[in-house]
């Protein structure tokens, strides 16, 4: 028992977790082979949507904001050339593909429903942990797009704040391919910002000016592949750009409490026949 109350006391003391070796080499290479298979099969006339944080405005484009309850592939920002070609490989060009595998595919699902998931969750004081969003993500080498500042509770609203992240480390992340980095104790900072959406568009709105953590409060996240980092919803962390040769895959689950109340003015939304779900059985 004392190693479940260790794991949150750090939990709300840091508000970040680092857990290595939670996942087996197996399940990293089914993920692995899955993403692959998944980009291999769409078609780039389908949507050029890139993904960045650069300009929030770029989340009001449809194929985006309508992705909550399907797979679909996102760019990344040095993708294409001023005429509109894909400048290598459309396998080395994908940012990252989002948003409902963990419910849509049966290996995504399989990995995302994990009893110890919800185990995880329920230690860490969630009541009804539910899986909203799952994303994989490349960190392509040399044009792997820096993740801005940022707090996860930007991007789901719920009250009272819930929102909680899970980053999978598929391989090992470092400075050199753009590794998370976080503050430390920053989960009690206030929210900065909120991202709604409703039938006037959607808009980035400034709740607090404090500002974003100095370099010196950043500490880097240098994992190994199999690492879970949980992340608070209020933490701030961002990725830098990978320059690097080697990529960075990971994938990533954020779940909310059933008993807070979800935002309707949030991006992602679930229809009625689509609901989230637990990790594993009922919650």
């Amino acid at each position: 028992m004392r190693a479940i109350a260790s794991r949150r006391e750090r939990f709300e003391a840091d508000g970040f977790l680092v857990l290595p070796g939670f996942a087996s080499s197996q399940s990293i290479a089914a993920l692995r082979a899955r993403a692959t298979e998944i980009v291999a099969a769409f078609d780039p006339s389908e949507s050029r949507t890139i993904f960045t944080t650069r300009d929030e405005s770029t989340k009001a484009d449809r194929y985006f904001l309508t992705s909550g309850d399907k797979i679909r592939c996102f760019f990344e920002e040095g993708s294409f050339d001023a005429g509109g070609e894909l400048r290598q490989p459309k396998a080395l060009s994908i940012n990252k593909i989002g948003h409902a595998m963990h419910d849509l595919d049966p290996i995504f699902s399989r990995f995302s429903h994990d009893p110890r998931l919800q185990q995880l969750a329920f230690e860490l004081g969630a009541w009804e942990p539910r899986v909203y969003q799952s994303m994989y993500i490349f960190k392509q080498p040399h044009i792997g797009s820096e993740v801005r500042w940022h707090q996860d509770a930007t991007y789901f609203v719920t009250d009272p704040i819930s929102v909680t992240g899970l980053w999978f480390a598929l391989e090992p992340a470092d400075r050199r391919n753009g590794c998370l980095w976080v503050q430390p104790g920053g989960h009690r900072t206030p929210l900065r910002q909120r991202f709604e959406v409703d039938g006037s568009g959607s808009r980035l709105t400034t709740l607090d000016a404090t500002p974003w953590p100095a370099a010196a409060a950043a500490v880097p996240l240098e994992v190994e592949a199999g690492t879970l980092v949980v992340l608070h919803g209020l933490l701030p962390h961002y990725s830098a750009p990978n320059r690097s040769p080697l990529s960075r895959h990971a994938y990533s689950l954020h779940y909310v409490d059933g008993k807070s109340v979800y935002a309707p003015t949030n991006w992602l939304q679930r229809p009625p026949a689509f609901p989230a779900r637990p990790f594993a059985g009922r919650a």
